[in-house]
């Protein structure tokens, strides 16, 4: 005999995976592919040699932070997603301007993620326009995860602190005794993110920013494509 409910189960778990696993796949490899087109642009090739100046997810994902975390957070409906994925390699030895090169190369995760999030209310707008509603509301879906994912990732990022991009872009604000201690404090530092994210506090922090910028988006999208 059939188990419908354990057919709907596997059935919604694919559709879950379908709907968070491959935006946050995506959203990565962009991510980590920025760093290196950026750094090779600037004269360090070390990622394309490495392999790394692909979209392809093998080449950067991590076991845990890429595939075993976020298939868990699905699997058990936690209802705020993480991850990461394997920092793309950076040689600063082989930078012109060490400093200020080092300040793009970070810029450049983030920046393409807002750049997907703002490509991706484009679209949901775009496929409202021309696309009958059944076929909109699945593209609806799908966008409407995408965009969030790419926000986060591109606002997590952007916390001044290390190891994160938001470390390397505002160290050319900051004295060079002040980065050289936040550098020592990454150990400690990667413990507080992750205490932050297990309690919650991480997304009620991130929450409002990456709402207040999706609406932005959303609005200026639909706007374009002549919606009200």
């Amino acid at each position: 005999m059939l188990d419908f409910k354990a057919m709907n189960d596997v059935v919604g778990l694919f559709f879950q995976i379908w709907l968070f696993f491959i935006p946050f796949l995506l959203a990565l490899c962009v991510h980590e592919y920025s760093h290196g087109w950026v750094a090779n642009k600037l004269g360090d090739p070390t990622a394309r040699l490495m392999g790394r100046l692909t979209l392809n997810p093998m080449a950067h994902a991590d076991p845990v932070g890429t595939i075993l975390l976020p298939l868990l957070l699905i699997f058990f409906h936690v209802p705020m997603f993480f991850g990461w994925a394997k920092p793309v390699p950076v040689n600063s030895r082989n930078l012109k301007n060490e400093r200020v090169d080092l300040f793009w190369i970070a810029l450049a995760g983030p920046g393409s993620n807002i750049i997907m999030a703002i490509l991706g209310a484009l679209f949901q707008a775009g496929s409202k326009r021309f696309l009958p509603s059944g076929t909109w509301e699945l593209i609806d879906n799908f966008t409407e995860v995408f965009i969030d994912i790419n926000l986060a990732l591109a606002i997590f990022n952007l916390i001044p602190i290390h190891p994160l991009d938001g470390g390397k872009i505002f160290a050319i604000f900051f004295p060079e005794r002040v980065n050289r201690r936040l550098e020592e404090l990454q150990p400690v530092l990667n413990l507080v993110l992750m205490v932050l994210f297990v309690s919650g506090v991480l997304g009620s922090i991130l929450g409002p920013p990456i709402v207040a910028t999706k609406e932005v988006l959303i609005k200026l999208s639909y706007g374009l494509f002549g919606f009200s």
